[in-house]
């Protein structure tokens, strides 16, 4: 079973930054088919934020190009979503999923980012 361990979220002040991370266990991130940063906040859907193909090919929401970066560490095993220039808007629950053999769909359990002065 695999397993998705977010972490370093918190509260930051507008132009701040934060770097969360993704730790997987029970599988293989190099194995992913997908793999990436997803937000829900209140009163809104969830949206996808940046994903990472095997390839090393990268996609971004417009709303986050130039201030967020993606990245994939095979050997650590864990997916990490760079945050720079944070605003307001990106005050959400962030949430890491991974997409193993075009099956199987994992979800870490969140962690919150508060963009606030």
């Amino acid at each position: 079973q695999v397993q998705l361990v977010e972490s370093g979220g918190g509260l930051v002040q507008p132009g701040g930054s934060l770097r969360l991370s993704c730790a997987a266990s029970g599988g293989s991130i190099f194995s992913a088919n997908l793999k990436g940063w997803y937000r829900l906040a209140p009163g809104k859907e969830r949206e996808l934020v940046a994903t990472i193909a095997r390839d090393g090919s990268t996609n971004y929401r417009d709303s986050v190009k130039g201030r967020f970066t993606i990245s994939a560490d095979n050997a650590k095993n864990t997916v990490t979503l760079q945050m720079n220039s944070l605003k307001p808007e990106d005050t959400a629950v962030y949430y890491c999923r991974l997409v193993l053999y075009n099956k199987y769909d994992y979800w870490g359990q969140g962690t919150q980012v508060t963009v606030s002065s």
